[in-house]
């Protein structure tokens, strides 16, 4: 199963590349008429914002009980980044990335479970703020759309989901493993017709719910600001997010305002989860010039922006993240 999930990333990574080289000539030329200086601070802020990331999990371990390197950490974070980036998961796919480390080096499978859990609630509340925040603007300026909620919509119905799953797992075991045992039923009959075989084993459901008891125990040990740090780190990755989008507008010597810059924002990240597609594919780069141009921004200059803040956010942690995601895989022959 598990060469089938590194064969079945590295030919959609592969995919993206090969669909995507009008979009790279595009973000080449819009780098070629930005201001050097602003590219470099971008960089330099998508940097901060995998570090801070990777402390994010830091916390996270922390609260169920693991500890774990920081640079073994980052590893597993750039590579999750690497995962998310070329499939359609809204967040989802790149937390393989670290059960997958755990099964291979003897760590508690359900502990890293509850942590990964716990960062997609964290990452949903932070997503929200700002959605609520970029709304708030794109409604007093008279821009905010029935597609941009409908969007939203789905995505609380998706955290919703997950935290009831948090709930019942923090409540009984035997509930979750319940659900478990459901999900694994579901799976099996949608990979049957492709693969011929059960993908998941049910009754490993309940052992996997016996094993994140014991991260769900240090939770209830965990003081108020051991739960609160992580929210602060996924609130800090949301605010460097939006800088990197003003910087692109800098780069490329164009005026902007809080409501541009927040409501653009808000629009282009929701559609990053939201999306079919892998990280928003075709959406985010049609969507956001179309919104940034709605306000009042020059649509060649809405384009141009649109590459450079896709180049730093998408094209930047996907070679990082491929290049940490090999890193891994050559530890584990080593070893």
């Amino acid at each position: 199963m598990r060469k089938f999930l590194l064969v079945v990333i590295g030919l959609l990574a592969l995919a993206y590349i090969v669909f995507s080289f009008a979009e790279l000539e595009n973000i080449l030329a819009a780098l070629r008429q930005s201001k050097p200086v602003y590219i470099g601070i971008a960089v330099f802020v998508e940097a901060v914002l995998l570090l801070n990331t990777t402390a994010t999990f830091w916390a996270l371990y922390r609260l169920v009980g693991l500890y774990e390197r920081g640079r073994k950490l980052f590893l597993m974070v750039t590579a999750a980044t690497f995962v998310n980036l070329v499939t359609p998961s809204s967040g989802i796919g790149g937390l393989t990335v670290f059960l997958d480390e755990a099964h291979q080096r003897n760590l508690s499978t359900g502990r890293v479970t509850v942590a990964c859990i716990l960062y997609l609630c964290y990452e949903y509340v932070a997503l929200f703020v700002a959605l609520a925040i970029g709304f708030v603007s794109l409604a007093q300026l008279g821009k905010l759309n029935t597609i941009e909620l409908v969007a939203a919509g789905f995505l609380i119905v998706l955290a919703a989901c997950i935290g009831t799953g948090l709930v019942v797992g923090y409540r009984s075991p035997r509930q979750l493993g319940n659900l478990l045992a459901w999900l694994a039923r579901w799976i099996n009959r949608l990979a049957h017709p492709f693969l011929h075989r059960e993908v998941l084993n049910e009754a490993s459901a309940y052992t996997l719910s016996g094993e994140m008891t014991e991260g769900f125990t240090s939770l209830r040990t965990a003081t108020l600001g051991q739960l609160l740090l992580p929210l602060v780190f996924t609130l800090i990755n949301k605010v460097l997010l939006i800088l990197v989008l003003a910087l692109a507008f800098l780069a490329l010597d164009t005026p902007l305002s809080n409501g541009v810059l927040l409501g653009g924002f808000s629009v282009g990240h929701l559609f990053v989860y939201a999306s079919p597609t892998p990280s928003g594919l075709g959406l985010v780069d049609s969507i956001l010039p179309v919104v940034l141009n709605s306000l009042n921004v020059p649509l060649p200059r809405a384009v141009l922006i649109a590459l450079v803040y896709r180049a730093d956010t998408f094209w930047l942690p996907l070679v990082l993240g491929a290049l940490a995601f090999r890193s891994l895989q050559r530890s584990r022959l080593r070893g």
